[in-house]
């Protein structure tokens, strides 16, 4: 199969496959954020995709913002939280 040329190059830069990002986008538009499970379970997995660890405080801090409403949420929104530990 032909690879989109932008796809590859994000997977050259960065390390992630294309399949990965599309597969946990796909789990953020059917997650219910008002679930802590869930929005633990996806704060891991971007943890994991972005090669970033989560402290227990910044995930705990994560979800309270998600759970509450305080934050829309969306992989980009967690990505920027996870930066900013």
């Amino acid at each position: 199969m032909n690879q989109n040329p932008l796809f590859h190059n994000i997977e050259k830069k960065t390390g992630v496959k294309m399949n990965d990002v599309m597969r946990l986008a796909n789990s953020f538009q059917h997650a219910n954020f008002k679930d802590e499970a869930t929005v633990r379970r996806l704060i891991k997995q971007v943890g994991r995709l972005a090669n970033k660890p989560v402290r227990k405080e910044t995930e705990d801090q994560i979800v309270h913002a998600i759970i509450n409403g305080s934050q829309s949420m969306d992989f980009n929104t967690i990505a920027r939280m996870l930066d900013k530990k």
